[in-house]
């Protein structure tokens, strides 16, 4: 059974803003060796979650996982994507689909931050 991610992010006006996030699907899939990975935008940007789970389809999965690129439990996470999935599932009825966890707080995020803050740091020679 062939199983899809679709990374579903906010979407911004700044190109590389969303950019970012076709760079970030492109390791997951490299890590992850899900053959099929795709993009998704909730606000702002082409294409929509919509489109992303059509393109999911049309690549033949059977199964997919809407993956949150949030970071925070806000009105994205608990009212629409969850809405987005419904209409999802209403339109694609033989297909399974569930929403993932979110980002949310997790040890890898605040090393993350720690990494970011040391960089600044070097470059402003803040010793």
């Amino acid at each position: 059974m062939s199983t899809a991610l679709l990374i579903m992010a906010h979407g911004s006006r700044i190109a590389e803003a969303n950019d970012a996030v076709h760079e970030i699907a492109a390791l997951v899939q490299r890590m992850t060796k899900f053959d099929i990975v795709e993009v998704s935008f909730r606000e702002q940007h082409l294409p929509n979650i919509q489109q992303g789970v059509d393109a999911c389809v049309a690549k033949g999965a059977q199964r997919i996982l809407l993956v949150p690129y949030f970071l925070y439990m806000g009105a994205h996470v608990l009212e629409d994507l969850p809405e987005e999935l419904d209409q999802a599932r209403k339109r694609h009825p033989g297909i399974e689909m569930v929403l993932g966890k979110h980002l949310g707080v997790h040890d890898k995020l605040a090393e993350v931050v720690v990494e970011r803050i040391a960089e600044t740091l070097t470059e402003e020679r803040w010793h």
